[in-house]
């Protein structure tokens, strides 16, 4: 693991340890990062913007996935057919 932080981190999969919970809700995280990824649904945060068209999202990768709409992007291929 990168540092001992990641380490901890991951443990808490195999222990179920949650130590960190939503004040809003009942849901509990592994970690401070979940965590504060999981409140923009309570605040409507959305930080990820995509400068072709502006649209928002409120994580990475769907901001990511999204872009592929501008660049043409397909990165998945079926093995059966040429279609991608």
């Amino acid at each position: 693991f990168q540092n001992q932080s990641v380490l901890v981190i991951h443990i808490r999969r195999h222990t179920g340890e949650r130590p960190f919970s939503c004040p809003d809700c009942t849901k509990s995280f592994k970690s401070k990062y979940h965590l504060l990824r999981h409140q923009y649904v309570h605040t409507g945060e959305k930080p990820f913007m995509c400068i072709n068209c502006g649209l928002q999202f409120r994580q990475l990768p769907q901001l990511v996935v999204h872009e592929r709409i501008h660049t043409g992007e397909r990165p998945f291929a079926c093995d059966q057919c040429p279609k991608a």
